[in-house]
């Protein structure tokens, strides 16, 4: 199934009686990250930590060992891909910290980096966090190992290369269905958006799967096959 949405549950009470996420924020401006927090809290996790640039981040990463870190893409210094290399440096040395980019653009080089080193990553554009709902089912999908792909960002990714028709073996029902299973929705989610029956879903993504030459990848791990793929 699809991750469960987020809640407003009360201070202290995780969503659901599962257990609370921690979690560390880093972002350089103040009022969205402040927002974020009180989001996540209001849901009924612990936010362990709040910091507005990559060194302090990858401090307070080591100090608290969080479940998930959400990231800024850009930070101080310099403003340009501060928080990517933190989340790439963060996946390589405690690969067991989920890690949520947020960015206010789509730089799908980094996403495909960082989604080929394995589950409980996301990459969202800023805009998503506006619809509350969407963003914490993201935000838990990810802390729970799995995937959250902003459709822009798959729509890039989704342009194979100069010379590559691969893709051109898709029918046009199978290359929405693969956008979505890019943006870590199950077959149920897919059927619940397509209005398909699971069923179809599933023979859906055999097809593709068996057209793209990946057998044998399910749950997020097709995802990051589909998109290793795509690179």
């Amino acid at each position: 199934r699809d991750a469960g949405r987020l809640q407003p549950s009360g201070p202290g009470h995780a969503c659901g009686g599962r257990d609370p996420v921690r979690i560390v924020i880093a972002d350089d401006t103040v009022l969205l990250r402040e927002g974020v927090a009180g989001l996540l809290e209001d849901a009924g996790h612990t936010v362990v930590a709040r910091v507005g640039d990559a060194e302090a981040l990858l401090s307070v990463v080591a100090e608290h060992e969080p479940d998930l870190a959400i990231v800024d893409v850009r930070m101080p210094p310099t403003y340009e891909d501060e928080g990517m290399r933190a989340a790439a440096e963060i996946r390589q040395r405690r690969p067991e910290t989920a890690v949520l980019v947020l960015s206010q653009h789509v730089e799908s080089n980094h996403a495909v980096e960082l989604v080929g080193s394995g589950g409980g990553f996301g990459y969202l554009l800023k805009d998503r966090v506006l619809d509350v709902d969407e963003f914490l089912e993201a935000a838990e999908r990810v802390s729970n190992g799995g995937s959250a792909l902003d459709p822009e960002v798959v729509k890039q990714l989704l342009v194979p290369p100069a010379g590559d028709d691969t893709l051109d073996q898709l029918t046009p029902r199978e290359r929405e269905v693969l956008g979505l299973m890019a943006e870590g929705r199950t077959n149920a989610g897919i059927a619940k958006q397509l209005w398909l029956t699971e069923r179809t879903v599933e023979t859906h993504v055999s097809s593709i799967l068996s057209k793209l030459d990946l057998h044998g990848a399910d749950g997020h791990r097709r995802v990051l096959a589909v998109l290793a793929y795509l690179r």
